[in-house]
């Protein structure tokens, strides 16, 4: 059986999908982008401001839902900028400092929604 999860720490989605599903003890995270709800935009401060508020918008959402940092076994990044991904590393070093890391895989792209130079998505395992 296939579920979306909902967080009101996400930004609505413009387009008919899920920020969430889950599907037995897997959840899968739609990518995200650092949309500041607030103002519908990007955040200033180029890939690592980016990766930083997508990495808070994900733990506030997961702690929702009863998650953990801990229960995710996978991200995918995908950034404009890959000349810059030490600053997207800054990030998610301070952000799985204290767990073991997910398997990643990062990928450079030519362009990105809204402009943005960082998207990641997430996938997690929580048994039920």
């Amino acid at each position: 059986m296939k579920l979306a999860l909902r967080s009101d720490k996400l930004y609505t989605p413009r387009f008919h999908y899920s920020p969430a599903v889950r599907t037995g003890p897997w959840v899968t995270l739609s990518g995200m982008i650092a949309i500041d709800p607030a103002v519908g935009k990007i955040v200033p401060g180029g890939p690592g401001a980016e990766a930083a508020h997508i990495l808070a918008l994900m733990q506030a959402a997961i702690a929702d839902w009863g998650f953990t940092l801990a229960e995710i076994t996978a991200a995918r990044i995908y950034t404009t900028r890959m000349d810059r991904f030490a600053e997207i590393n800054a990030a998610w070093e301070a952000t799985f400092r204290d767990v073991v890391p997910p398997a990643r895989t990062s990928i450079g792209v030519a362009a990105l929604p809204l402009d943005a130079t960082v998207e990641i998505e997430f996938q997690l395992y929580h048994p039920e």
